[in-house]
């Protein structure tokens, strides 16, 4: 079984709160999927034949809030950062997490383990510029790090153009405005291409973190953008998989946009979002408990492959 794995940063389960802009935005996707439901925490251990929601803790048996550098590294690798280092790290990985995503990072494993892999996001030229350097002693993202280390080529804007990338915003909207003649798409456009793309690989990994930029504003009508994109975008990509073929797997590192009472993050557990074969989801929802568990989730769902198709 394929995996495309969208990680959205900054996003948690709330209470079904003023404050909280899942429940006060129209997301017609996510209320059709969760049976008339916003995403909050009361949805928690939802399942039905088409997905599955579980709620995962990101504090890791650590004091304070969760951050995105040791959250994310936790992800990516399986491992309980936070722990390794006696504390949430915010904004890049320290020479401790980079460590780690060299020897654990999930496009160095599973590449080992002979599946295809893909990070679908598309970088701008200054990147490529700072790649001829070398990446390891400068500020990058976890999922820029385990991209670098697992051995994958980086997409740039010829790709994107040529729809075999998308930008982190989904529509391009904010290449456009930095001048870059690129096309502008729709959320559904970006999660249609997010699919095809999903088709060429074992396993794809799509970074959105728009949300967790909305999150720190506190702001109701940016974070209602947000929403409404991802929930158009998400709508596109489960329309045009074959959920016996590819699992749809969405989580995040850290809460944050769900409570816009202030612009911090939350302790607030953050979704597992499942979509695919049911058989699957069953034997691996009840093992997702906090944000190590993921990693192991998608080396099950990619073992599955041989039940539903061959190649």
């Amino acid at each position: 079984m394929r995996v495309i794995f969208i990680f959205v940063d900054g996003v948690g389960l709330g209470e079904p709160a003023p404050e909280n802009p899942f429940t006060f935005t129209e997301t017609p996707f996510l209320r059709t999927l969760l049976q008339g439901n916003p995403l909050t925490r009361e949805m928690s251990g939802f399942h039905d034949e088409k997905a599955t929601l579980r709620g995962i803790d990101a504090r890791l048996g650590v004091e304070g809030l969760p951050q995105s550098a040791s959250g994310q590294a936790a992800l990516f690798t399986g491992t309980n950062a936070p722990g390794l280092l006696g504390y949430h790290l915010n904004g890049f990985p320290n020479p401790t997490l980079r460590r780690l995503l060299t020897e654990k990072g999930i496009f160095a494993l599973l590449r080992d383990e002979g599946y295809r892999c893909a990070f679908v996001n598309a970088y701008r030229p200054a990147f490529f510029e700072q790649l001829e350097e070398g990446l390891p002693g400068r500020r990058h993202s976890c999922s820029t790090l385990i991209t670098y280390y697992g051995g994958l080529p980086f997409y740039n804007l010829e790709d994107l153009k040529a729809g075999k990338a998308l930008y982190m915003d989904l529509t391009n909207e904010l290449l456009q405005r930095m001048g870059f003649s690129v096309p502008q798409i729709t959320p559904e456009e970006a999660g249609k291409r997010l699919a095809d793309i999903g088709r060429e690989f074992d396993f794809s990994l799509f970074e959105y973190f728009l949300s967790d930029y909305a999150g720190h504003l506190a702001s109701r009508e940016e974070a209602g953008k947000v929403i409404t994109s991802l929930d158009r975008f998400l709508g596109a990509v489960v329309e045009s998989l074959d959920p016996e073929q590819t699992l749809l797997i969405l989580t995040s590192d850290h809460g944050n946009l769900e409570d816009l009472s202030h612009s911090r993050h939350t302790l607030n557990e953050v979704p597992a979002l499942l979509i695919g074969a049911e058989a699957v989801r069953r034997k691996i929802a009840p093992r997702l408990c906090d944000l190590t568990d993921l990693l192991p989730a998608v080396r099950e769902a990619l073992d599955w492959k041989g039940l539903f198709y061959s190649e």
